[in-house]
């Protein structure tokens, strides 16, 4: 899917790519038989001088950060290494906080914050505000802004792991043995070694590939672009792959054509090329292979994806074995087929989200301190897309309850124009759908498209987490005038399944 706009605003915010798929694990007592778990807390506390560290943690991202200061303060020693702070990242150069804080959740909520503004200054005119339809922005006065904070929070990263006496080194970390690291030359030994490297963006292997930029970049740009265009892996396959229903995924991009940005559908990329004056041309073949040449664009955004970032880390040369993307492969306690070798995060390639990492590294630290296994919990995962209006969900979609075997489906949906939409003639419209088992009543997945739907669905989370039934629901009394309210009105089926067909 290709978007691309004149307008000068710019939706390149990163959304949800890559596998959203649990890599099915080995067992962890097979794996135990190979290599127990340590009981490392008790050997801290007696100082186990067989090692320089009980754990070592190699990235500082999410994950990485979490489950080192948690293990550290169940009494394990431990040591983090990340490479030297930049707010692009490279083969030499990342920052403790990681691609979520540094390139990734942070900058982008904040590029959204700002982009914001420009419908908020469109709309008040409808509510009796005087005319602001040529607003003045200044990008580089956001990114300034935007760089002060970043830097804030990677201080504040740094002094969380310090509080929590969890020995930061700076530098490339690489694993030599099954308990050896080696940080720029240096080597230390760990009892466990954890892999929360993270991830990277990736560009399609087109000619021209070089002239494109990524998410990172996107997020640190100094100049607005004019026209700016995104390629991405459709919003269809990406967002259906992390769980984003059909419907939902439909109505998006409806809502993208109304916000003036304009689609080109099962499109691929064939080559990128510079023109004299500069700008660039991207050339994009259709279904039945006709090519048509993009012209006159400022800028090509290849949001095609992240990879797991093990190059150089020296995994294969211990043994580690890699799946088919390079992704860390582990059992359901985050181990790798080296008993002393952990993985957590994106780099594992199973739930690519920042709460998901944090939840792992926590898991991880009770399994190998504490010595209570602990699996990672990725039942009723609620996740979003940041992008103009937003998307979000929990649970299965439509599509995915009927491969999980639910072939009784009750379908409730809405599609509305927001109370905030009618007076500032705002054309965006607001969706709602409720995917329901009709044999249990019980809700299966919750999805929505329009303003505020990260808040409204983390609540919502909360009900599919405990196993609400749609009676539940509907026993809810509103909160009026709220868009969040349509979830718990919704009384009369749009769409009957039975059989796993349509009724």
């Amino acid at each position: 899917m290709l978007a691309t706009s004149n307008t000068g605003r710019m939706a390149m915010q990163r959304s949800l790519m890559g596998r959203c798929m649990i890599t099915p694990g080995r067992s962890f007592v097979k794996a135990r038989t190979a290599g127990p778990v340590r009981q490392v807390a008790s050997k801290a506390a007696e100082g186990d001088q067989q090692y320089d560290f009980d754990i070592f943690t190699i990235g500082a991202g999410s994950g990485g950060v979490r489950g080192s200061r948690f293990a550290s303060s169940y009494g394990a020693r431990v040591a983090v290494c990340e490479l030297p702070f930049a707010f692009i990242s490279s083969d030499t150069e990342g920052g403790v906080g990681g691609t979520c804080v540094l390139r990734g959740c942070v900058p982008k909520k904040l590029m959204v914050y700002a982009s914001e503004y420009a419908d908020a200054f469109k709309d008040s005119a409808g509510f009796g505000w005087d005319d602001f339809s040529s607003p003045k922005y200044s990008l580089s006065k956001f990114m300034t802004a935007k760089r002060k904070e970043l830097q804030r929070l990677n201080t504040a990263y740094n002094s969380t792991l310090s509080n929590a006496k969890v020995t930061l080194l700076e530098g490339r970390g690489k694993v030599t043995g099954p308990h050896e690291v080696e940080v720029d030359g240096k080597k230390y030994t760990a009892g466990n070694i954890i892999i929360a490297v993270g991830g990277k963006p990736t560009k399609l292997d087109i000619p021209g590939k070089e002239l494109c930029i990524t998410s990172d970049e996107v997020l640190d740009m100094d100049e607005l672009p004019n026209t700016p265009t995104v390629y991405r892996s459709a919003p269809a396959s990406a967002a259906s792959a992390c769980g984003f229903d059909n419907d939902c995924r439909s109505f998006l991009a409806e809502q993208y054509n109304q916000a003036g940005m304009k689609l080109h559908p099962e499109t691929t990329p064939v080559e990128v090329t510079k023109q004299a004056d500069g700008k660039l041309t991207l050339v994009i073949k259709d279904k039945d292979g006709n090519n048509t040449p993009l012209t006159d664009i400022d800028v090509v955004v290849m949001a095609t994806g992240r990879s797991p970032k093990v190059q150089g880390l020296g995994l294969e040369d211990v043994g580690v074995k890699l799946g088919k993307k390079g992704e860390v492969l582990v059992d359901d306690y985050s181990r790798t087929n080296i008993p002393s070798i952990w993985a957590v995060g994106d780099v594992t390639d199973r739930i690519n989200l920042t709460p998901v990492a944090l939840m792992e590294g926590m898991a991880l630290a009770k399994t190998i301190v504490l010595n209570e296994p602990t699996k990672p919990d990725y039942d009723a995962v609620a996740s979003a897309v940041f992008s103009h209006p937003e998307l979000a969900t929990v649970g299965l979609n439509e599509e995915d309850a009927l491969k999980a075997g639910h072939n009784d489906l009750d379908i409730f949906s809405s599609n509305f124009r927001p109370m905030r939409n009618t007076i500032s003639g705002n054309p965006l419209r607001a969706m709602m759908k409720m995917v329901v088992d009709a044999n249990t009543d019980k809700v299966l997945g919750i999805h929505m498209v329009g303003d505020h739907s990260a808040e409204i669905m983390q609540g919502f989370a909360v009900a599919m987490k405990m196993g609400a039934t749609k009676s539940q629901v509907d026993s809810v009394i509103g909160v009026h005038p709220s868009s969040a309210e349509e979830l718990v009105t919704m009384r009369s089926p749009s769409k009957k399944i039975r059989g796993g067909v349509a009724a």
